[in-house]
């Protein structure tokens, strides 16, 4: 296996090939992300970016699902 790094993801250390990208990371956490939001180390990823934002070692990532309502 190549270099890996490890990175806190909703709270648990994952560890990740190096070169994974946020876009690898949400498919970890959800089927469906059409009403996810990610941020990485307390920023907002924007979804255009997620494929091309890759994953460094001791990243803070949070994935969460967006709810409506009213």
């Amino acid at each position: 296996m190549g270099e890996a790094v490890i990175v806190c993801l909703n709270g648990s250390n994952v560890e990740f090939e190096a070169g994974a990208t946020v876009a690898g990371a949400v498919e970890r956490v959800v089927e469906d992300s059409s009403r996810v939001a990610v941020e990485q180390n307390r920023a907002i990823v924007p979804r255009a970016a997620w494929n091309q934002t890759e994953l460094t070692d001791g990243d803070v990532l949070e994935v969460v699902t967006l709810v409506g309502g009213g």
